[in-house]
């Protein structure tokens, strides 16, 4: 069963079929409204009546073909449908291809808090073609830079310096530099999730810019993308880094300009500080009532901390809020 949205569709959907056609398989579809406020029970629902519609069992395996809305809700569906069944993703965004797709996170969203109803699902397969990057409207492909900017903060200092270096080749969707950005993030988050599959521990430092930036997703009702969300909540994040005195200036300064590079917004309008405050205490990071928030020692090297307090937030919001 394949699971997409009207908007891959047209694009993949036959290529996919008659791949596995070819494989001798029977092939099944069904698609979900496109967008992230669709991330819900509702479309999930859709997917469990097309599997029992078309008599499938624990045998067969679910095929998410879209972008990170799709494989979040297509994984979950086969994390739950009969207690568990395989699947595979096929990311379409170069969000879902450096990021969503590997881990096995699978969720939908709850009015009251995003990502609030999932499970772990480990895909038996992830299959990229960085082809698909080159029809992805511009705001996509920035978005799946914040991700991709994102795991050099955190982890890698060294492709941090190349993908601000490599800009030009990247924006500009050159085979050679997605292919290289597309496989260095990954590596970067398989080796993280190896190592912590169920977030215990290192697979926190993965949430880098998300505290801040879910809350301003579900305040602006996802009229943002998550990708441009988490751009924004990094900038607070490197901000209230820099107060601390762990980072300099500039180096915050850097990094809103690299976030100029890829046109990646970084201010948000019509938000209030006290609002997106409160709304990160309904993040699934909150641990016994503290925040568990992600900052950096320095560029490439990410920590856990649970002092951070609402003042501090708020400070670092002056960076983003207009």
């Amino acid at each position: 069963m394949i699971v997409s949205n009207p908007t891959i569709a047209p694009h993949y959907l036959a290529t996919v079929e008659k791949a596995l056609t070819k494989l001798g398989c029977s092939v099944d579809s069904v698609l979900i409204p496109d967008g992230e406020k669709y991330k819900n029970l509702e479309s999930l629902n859709l997917i469990f009546t097309a599997l029992l519609e078309k008599n499938h069992n624990r045998d067969t395996t679910l095929i998410a073909l879209g972008g990170g809305v799709i494989g979040d809700i297509a994984g979950y569906a086969a994390a739950s449908y009969q207690r568990g069944i395989r699947f595979i993703q096929i990311p379409t965004t170069l969000l879902a291809q450096v990021d969503s797709s590997v881990g096995g996170k699978t969720a939908v969203n709850h009015p009251l808090g995003k990502n609030m109803v999932g499970a772990f699902h480990m895909p038996k397969l992830v299959f990229t073609n960085i082809n698909t990057l080159q029809t992805l409207p511009d705001n996509q492909f920035s978005a799946g830079m914040g991700e991709v900017i994102k795991h050099g903060l955190i982890k890698d200092a060294a492709y941090y310096e190349w993908l601000l270096e490599n800009a030009a080749d990247i924006w500009g969707r050159k085979p050679e530099a997605l292919r290289k950005t597309v496989t260095w993030s990954n590596e970067i988050k398989r080796a993280v999730v190896e190592k912590d599959p169920t977030e215990k521990g290192d697979r926190m430092l993965l949430n880098f810019g998300h505290t801040l930036g879910h809350a301003i997703e579900k305040l602006k009702n996802f009229e943002l993308l998550h990708g441009e969300c988490v751009a924004l909540g990094a900038l607070a994040a490197m901000k209230l880094s820099e107060n601390r005195g762990m980072i300099k200036p500039e180096e915050t300064n850097r990094f809103k300009e690299a976030l100029g590079e890829f046109h990646i917004g970084t201010q948000v309008f019509g938000l209030e500080k006290d609002a997106i405050v409160a709304a990160s205490k309904s993040d699934k990071k909150m641990d016994s009532g503290i925040i568990k928030f992600i900052l950096l020692h320095s560029i490439g090297d990410a920590y856990v901390d649970r002092t951070v307090t609402e003042d501090e937030m708020k400070q670092a919001l002056n960076q983003v809020l207009v």
